[in-house]
């Protein structure tokens, strides 16, 4: 099924030639269906990158999916043009008395920094309680993860002697909607200053680790009822975006460690390989169907009457 989006988003094209089915706002007025409506938070800072990716795992489901993209209004973005962004995205104020099937809250740039130093925390922290009555499920990735386990659990990040970056190996702890049809074995990337600490999310009654990893650490977190999911990897990174980092990074004489378990016999002259595609797939697959779909109400504006009224 499409996902249905603003017309003329510049994903539309690279969804388009890999055969994803796009659909924009004008055709999708006149099918007679209940889209699944999905709320993406897009704190990256190359905003139509992130787009990109997020949609393409979006449009791998038999599900017809609805997207309303989001920013902070209290942050003024320098990586994505004013024009971008008064195009195709919305923010807070204006969809605050609405309610959404899903929600995803994105990564951020700005690990190394307090929360409270973080110059939208205000904000994002009125949005994060905002979800838990007006979405049915948060997907929360990477410094979005960190930061829900902080404000919903008091859950503080811990810094890295030395950045965590590359594809390490995770196994299943859970066997759960979220973890269904998972290997035993899958690579997911990570690329982050700072870690949640396992003895941390085990105190905590109302989190269960679903995923982790031996080098890595805690990959997969929920809720018993999958309201809250918290993501520390990328699954969504295309293959050559830790590539992208890691030259960005030297291009800046930043002191970086190799990626590890990335490049062909270390190597960074050759290419990566593109190796948690298909788990990227079956995580967003899942969610959709089983913490969503399954889960959501049908009539999300009785939910908003609901809310106005109590």
């Amino acid at each position: 099924m499409p996902i249905k989006i603003p017309d003329h988003l510049p994903a539309i094209k690279v969804l388009q030639s890999e055969q994803i089915f796009v659909m924009g706002t004008e055709r999708a007025f006149h099918q007679d269906i209940r889209p699944l409506r999905i709320l993406i938070l897009n704190l990256m800072p190359r905003k139509e990158v992130t787009e990109t990716q997020l949609l393409r795992l979006l449009g791998n489901s038999p599900l017809q999916v609805e997207v309303t993209l989001l920013r902070m209004q209290s942050h003024l973005a320098k990586n994505t043009s004013e024009e971008h962004l008064s195009a195709f995205y919305q923010t807070f104020e204006d969809v605050q008395q609405q309610a959404y099937d899903g929600m995803i809250v994105t990564g951020a740039p700005v690990e190394q920094y307090d929360f409270e130093e973080v110059t939208y925390w205000s904000e994002l922290r009125e949005i994060l309680d905002w979800t838990k009555e007006s979405v049915t499920s948060t997907m929360h990735i990477c410094w979005a993860a960190q930061a829900g386990l902080y404000h919903h659990y008091h859950i503080d990040k811990q810094p890295l002697a030395e950045k965590l970056f590359g594809v390490f190996s995770h196994g299943v702890n859970v066997r759960c909607n979220l973890t269904r049809g998972f290997d035993d074995e899958f690579v997911v990337p990570h690329s982050r200053h700072t870690d949640i600490r396992r003895e941390d999310i085990v105190s905590v009654s109302q989190l269960e680790i679903l995923s982790e990893s031996d080098e890595a650490g805690v990959f997969l977190v929920a809720t018993p009822d999958a309201r809250q999911i918290f993501v520390t990897g990328h699954v969504e990174y295309d293959a050559t975006t830790l590539l992208e980092e890691y030259n960005r990074d030297i291009e800046r004489g930043l002191s970086v460690p190799l990626p590890k378990h990335y490049f062909p016999n270390d190597d960074p002259s050759l290419a990566p390989r593109h190796q948690w595609r298909s788990h990227a797939s079956l995580l967003f697959a899942n969610w959709l169907n089983y913490c969503v779909y399954q889960e959501t109400p049908y009539d999300l504006a009785g939910r908003v009457r609901q809310k106005l009224h109590s």
